[in-house]
């Protein structure tokens, strides 16, 4: 049988040395560019999010618009109607005074809407409730019983 030499022990030794640092080297290569994907996954990632974000308050945004606009529209609706009203309602008597009276409070309710649009409506609403706190929660109790009693009613039918 042949037993290897010393030296050529070492040389195997050295070789299996040699063969585990390339090892070690292509690892740490290979964790290293894992490392570069990951971050460029992440940022891409970042980048998306980022993107879809502007892209949501954008339409968010032009909703926001539009319904501005509509409840401006609205308020110029209430307008007409309040001239309507005037035009074509008796001039004298109790009727003259009930279409002067319900005009102007169409007025003044289509001028508000116009110029408050629903930022400035949502705004007053806010402010009101804070000012009268109970009455506001009675309100609401009372519209949310109104709102269980129609659905229960309209259930049974």
């Amino acid at each position: 049988m042949n037993t290897p030499t010393k030296t050529q022990t070492n040389q195997a030794k050295d070789q299996a040395n040699q063969a585990a640092d390339k090892g070690r080297e292509a690892l740490d290569k290979g964790r290293e560019a894992a490392s570069h994907a990951g971050e460029a996954i992440g940022d891409t990632a970042r980048a998306v999010g980022s993107a879809v974000g502007q892209k949501a308050e954008a339409v968010g945004n032009a909703i926001g618009q539009k319904a501005e606009d509509a409840t401006s529209a609205v308020g110029s609706g209430i307008q007409n109607l309040a001239d309507k009203v005037r035009d074509n309602a008796p001039n004298q008597g109790v009727l003259g005074n009930a279409s002067k009276t319900v005009a102007n409070a169409l007025d003044t309710a289509g001028h508000y809407v116009e110029d408050k649009n629903l930022t400035g409506m949502m705004d007053d609403v806010t402010d009101l409730i804070k000012r009268n706190p109970i009455p506001a929660l009675m309100v609401g109790v009372g519209v949310g019983f109104l709102i269980g009693r129609l659905l229960s009613s309209s259930s049974r039918s």
